[in-house]
């Protein structure tokens, strides 16, 4: 051994440690690389996860694994910190399709384009009806459970208002984690939007003081016809009505009234029994709309077809006909709901 020198054992161990240490490298980088290429073990028929909130990158990644979908999860860890996506993760639902890789997987949890759920609210519903679709939505998180009707108006922001008619009828789509408050209060600023835009551009000489009484025939016009071309001239007929000082006479009307009272029968007693919605027994609109109503039946009711019609009968098929006359209307009445029956 020469004085300074390095002794030839350490040199040559030093070379084997180097060497150890660049197959490791290259090992480690192969399986890298390998694991980044490899689709999650997921099948043709896909799958759904959820990121819950506040939870990270490890808690997913074990989660993964766990279920079988990754044999690597600290690979999946180190790859998020070193593409910085591992605090972008949103949370939220996500379908993952077979062939789905790494990579491609925490770019689908950063990008937030989340799975949507869809409830539809129907047409002619009325608020309890829709209520109840809401409640029993479990993708909806429930926040008013327990709460009646004034004080999920009040949840609103609409304290003292009457719920009815007040929420647009349309299918929403929503992230799971949506409150139902939520819901509420998207359906209730839709139905603002399409009132307020329809009002603007409502034709000349109605008998309204403002949108909500027109809302309020709108409902109406929504429980008396199914069929889109028809509601114009169902609206015109009550419009003219108004005019003139006459009854609505709507049995929608008066069924809204009776509540749990009435039993699929109208009869003639119901017609005479009086209540704030009963349009055979007072003039005018009823306080409050009596069901929710689309845009179809909006506009029809701020844009009535006109005519000199005053009454309309069921045909029976879902249509109706209609009258200028009284004489002319009971013929109708006596030809498809009497069926040539007089008396």
């Amino acid at each position: 051994m020469t004085g300074g020198g390095v002794p030839k054992v350490v040199f040559r161990l030093g070379l084997l440690l180097l060497g150890a240490a660049m197959v490791v490298a290259a090992l480690f980088t192969w399986h890298y690389r390998d694991f980044l290429a490899t689709p999650l073990a997921i099948d043709e028929q896909g799958l759904v996860i959820e990121l819950p909130r506040g939870a990270g990158l490890r808690t997913l990644s074990d989660d993964l694994a766990t279920r079988g979908l990754i044999d690597s999860p600290d690979l999946l860890v180190l790859h998020g910190r070193l593409s910085g996506l591992d605090t972008a993760l949103k949370a939220g639902e996500y379908r993952l399709e077979a062939g789905l890789t790494p990579p491609a997987l925490l770019t689908l949890l950063s990008s937030g384009q989340v799975m949507l759920h869809s409830l539809t609210l129907v047409e002619g519903w009325t608020f309890a009806q829709a209520l109840a679709a809401v409640r029993a939505k479990p993708e909806l998180t429930a926040t008013l459970e327990g709460l009646d009707t004034d004080a999920v108006m009040e949840r609103l922001g609409m304290s003292g208002e009457h719920p009815e008619g007040r929420f647009f009828p349309d299918t929403y789509h929503f992230p799971r984690g949506t409150t139902d408050l939520e819901f509420l209060r998207r359906a209730r600023d839709t139905l603002t939007s399409v009132l307020d835009r329809a009002w603007e551009a409502r034709a000349e000489g109605l008998p309204y003081t403002d949108a909500y009484q027109a809302l309020v025939l709108a409902s109406i016009v929504e429980k008396e016809t199914s069929v889109p071309e028809e509601r114009p001239e169902v609206a015109g007929v009550f419009v003219r009505r108004l005019h003139k000082g006459m009854r609505l006479q709507a049995d929608p009307t008066v069924i809204y009234g009776m509540g749990d009272a009435f039993d699929g029968n109208l009869r003639r007693r119901d017609l005479r029994a009086d209540t704030p919605y009963n349009t055979y027994t007072r003039h005018g609109l009823p306080p409050t709309p009596i069901a929710l109503s689309g845009r179809g039946a909006i506009e029809a009711a701020l844009n009535p077809a006109a005519g000199k019609a005053l009454y309309f009968v069921a045909t029976g098929d879902g249509r109706h006909v209609f009258a200028e006359t009284l004489a002319e209307h009971e013929a109708n009445v006596r030809r498809y709901q009497l069926k040539g029956r007089r008396g």
